[in-house]
């Protein structure tokens, strides 16, 4: 049985020092087979993509208010008239620091949603109405 996927490729910025951003080609990815979690892949100097695996309600409150502790922290900011998101990744190699609009990793949080319901996880209903989706559009 196949897993259904929800992509979206953005730029993010990769903030290096305050003023400085490079922009960042990044792909968020979200599938069935894992339905807790949330990848974010990205290119940072590095020959080989950089992939971060995260629980998907992380990324959901952060667009809200400050989420998460250790490894990953996701928060919100306003920036002039745009809502942005922060996602810091830690590791022992560094920090990255990422931005990106709020609104578009917002729509992709959303199908995630739409594809797997909070809840539902678990339970192979939303595997159900993946398969559902995917049959019949």
């Amino acid at each position: 049985m196949d897993a259904a996927v929800v992509e979206r490729t953005l730029v993010m910025d990769l903030l290096l020092s305050p003023g400085h951003r490079i922009p960042v080609l990044t792909r968020l990815r979200y599938g069935t087979e894992d339905p807790f979690a949330v990848r974010i892949v990205f290119h940072a100097d590095a020959k080989a993509p950089v992939v971060w695996t995260f629980a998907r309600e992380l990324l959901l409150e952060g667009l809200f208010k400050p989420a998460g502790e250790g490894d990953v922290r996701v928060w919100p900011t306003v920036t002039g008239s745009e809502r942005e998101l922060n996602i810091l990744l830690r590791s022992p190699d560094g920090d990255t620091f990422l931005r990106s609009r709020a609104a578009t990793v917002s729509v992709f949080i959303g199908r995630t949603l739409d594809l797997v319901p909070p809840g539902t996880e678990s339970d192979g209903t939303g595997l159900t109405r993946a398969l559902e989706a995917l049959l019949n559009p």
